[in-house]
């Protein structure tokens, strides 16, 4: 109601116009501005610009507001929380180093700038805190780094890494300093991207109970500040809007994976637009190769994970092979990307066929006689040469980057060879690169690769020996990052000739195919084995 004023309001006042006296005045209703009598009333100066002094009414009242939310948020300063010493500028800046230079084409979620700008606010900034301090957690713990950047000796159990070590006193501090404040009512960008690294650290040191919760935290999140909806990112500054929307499909890849892997459901679609190549004039990484992992995602949508953890039966043989053929074309054969994206892209390409494949037997699509070789029994067998012949040209550091993500999925797809292997006779007398040798070379690459040995190798060997115990395999290893069969000798291998009986020839069911296996074998996932995993029958 409006009434006879002594004097202006502080924002009528401000901005030099007529104030009626209400509460709030008509002036601050209609510029959305907060009205109060809080000003010493001075005598009247020069008029200025209107729109000027609005502007500027507005920003001060929004740092206001700001700061009491911050006081809010943070019940003691943010500098009397940290840990001294633990986050130090030369940690930083190892990390940043390794990060920007093999990490960041697949995680281009943080700006190079940004983390430099924040080392001279982390004492009063307790969310960029915790996100630097997630950042170089997940950038130790995931590829086994050290604080200056050199290779940590692979003899060495895993767990017991002293980067591990100081990956999991960084994740701690950040998980410490993260609860002083209320992160969760008011979530921001980075609120998201510190809980997707603190997924990315429990998901390195193998607590994935934990990192779930964390990976459904980073999706919730960004549910709730509308990163699933595209309206949304015309309302922000461009480069934030370009840095949001990679986040977004960032979480959407990994959750996709995480999925089949865990047999978990989905929260995010496909609801946005991919980010474009050529957005950013900044970047000097080709990001090309991004937009290619989402690609080969993208048909893992709610009605593959329902069939995938048998909530759902409707699928056919045509749905499968079509699916096999996105697979297929997701990649180009040429790629710019840098070559840790190349080892990423490939593998994950060559395991997803794995998985459409487990899907296949498990649903009774598969048959000896079938023209498509993807709807085959024999079908890891291509799998495994073809990812072969990929990692016969990549550097172990390429690999090794990824951490024991990419080591799991090399793992699957040799497990599968091996259960084929048990159950296709293969004609000893041939000279050829066959199965056999493909088997060998991943019985090399988990021996070589830091992680692999300690835990992936024995079962893999273990496998071997309950299924195939006709085999001894005792590697005689390669050079780090190099591989005893060359791509080409690998490409040029034929189908494996079958032995004279023939046998699978005659099996042209799965039923059948069941009962010519005696044992489990081809009916169990890698996973299932000792992960607890997928079971292809379940």
């Amino acid at each position: 109601m409006s009434m006879s004023a002594k004097r202006a309001c502080d924002a009528c006042h401000r901005r030099k116009v007529k104030c009626d006296g209400g509460l709030p005045c008509r002036n601050c209703s209609q510029a959305s501005l907060g009205c109060t009598f809080n000003t010493v009333p001075q005598k009247k100066g020069p008029k200025g610009s209107r729109a000027k002094v609005i502007s500027e009414l507005r920003e001060t009242q929004r740092q206001t507001q700001l700061a009491l939310k911050l006081n809010d948020r943070w019940p003691i300063p943010p500098s009397q929380a940290l840990t001294p010493g633990l986050l130090t500028p030369e940690v930083i800046k190892g990390c940043m180093d390794f990060f920007f230079k093999h990490m960041y084409p697949n995680i281009p979620v943080l700006r190079r700038e940004y983390l430099e700008q924040s080392l001279g606010c982390l004492e009063t900034d307790g969310e960029a805190y915790c996100l630097v301090a997630a950042f170089c957690a997940f950038t130790i713990i995931q590829p086994g780094l050290n604080v200056m950047g050199e290779a940590v000796v692979k003899t060495v159990e895993p767990t017991t890494y002293p980067t591990a070590i100081s990956g999991a006193a960084l994740l701690e501090e950040a998980l410490r300093v993260r609860k002083i404040y209320d992160y969760v009512e008011t979530p921001s960008q980075l609120t998201v991207t510190t809980s997707f690294f603190v997924f990315g650290c429990y998901f390195g040191l193998e607590k994935h109970n934990i990192a779930w919760f964390y990976l459904r935290e980073a999706t919730t999140f960004a549910q709730m500040l509308g990163m699933e909806d595209e309206n949304t990112y015309s309302e922000i500054d461009p480069a934030e809007s370009l840095v949001r929307r990679r986040l977004f499909w960032l979480l959407f890849v990994t959750e996709r994976a995480y999925a089949l892997q865990r047999h978990r459901s989905l929260t995010l679609q496909a609801t946005i637009g991919l980010p474009t190549v050529e957005e950013d004039s900044r970047e000097l990484v080709d990001l090309s190769g991004f937009n290619h992992l989402v690609d080969l995602f993208l048909p893992f949508d709610d009605v593959f994970i329902g069939l995938w953890n048998k909530i759902r039966t409707d699928c056919s043989t045509a749905w499968i092979a079509k699916l096999q053929q996105k697979l297929a074309d997701a990649v180009p054969a040429q790629l710019k990307s840098p070559e840790s994206q190349v080892a990423d892209l490939k593998t994950t390409q060559q395991w997803l066929r794995t998985v459409v494949w487990q899907l296949s037997i498990s649903n009774g699509y598969l048959s000896s006689s079938s023209a498509n070789s993807s709807m085959t029994f024999k079908y890891p067998i291509e799998i495994a040469r073809d990812l072969l012949a990929v990692t016969g040209q990549l550097s172990r550091q390429s690999m090794e980057v990824h951490g024991i993500g990419l080591i799991e999925k090399l793992f699957d797809v040799a497990y599968a060879l091996t259960d084929v292997m048990a159950c296709v006779p293969l004609d000893s007398s041939t000279l050829k690169i066959g199965p056999h040798d493909y088997l060998m070379e991943f019985v090399n690459l988990l021996s070589t690769l830091r992680g692999g040995d300690s835990r992936f190798l024995p079962l893999l060997l273990t496998k071997i020996h309950d299924s195939l115990p006709h085999l001894s395999p005792s590697p005689s290893l390669s050079p780090a990052g190099t591989c005893s069969l060359s791509a080409e000798d690998i490409m040029e291998t034929e189908p494996p000739i079958l032995g004279s009986e023939d046998i699978i020839a005659s099996i042209t069911t799965t039923a059948e195919w069941n009962a010519y296996v005696s044992a489990p074998s081809i009916l169990e996932s890698a996973t299932a084995y000792h992960l607890g995993k997928h079971d292809y029958s379940r």
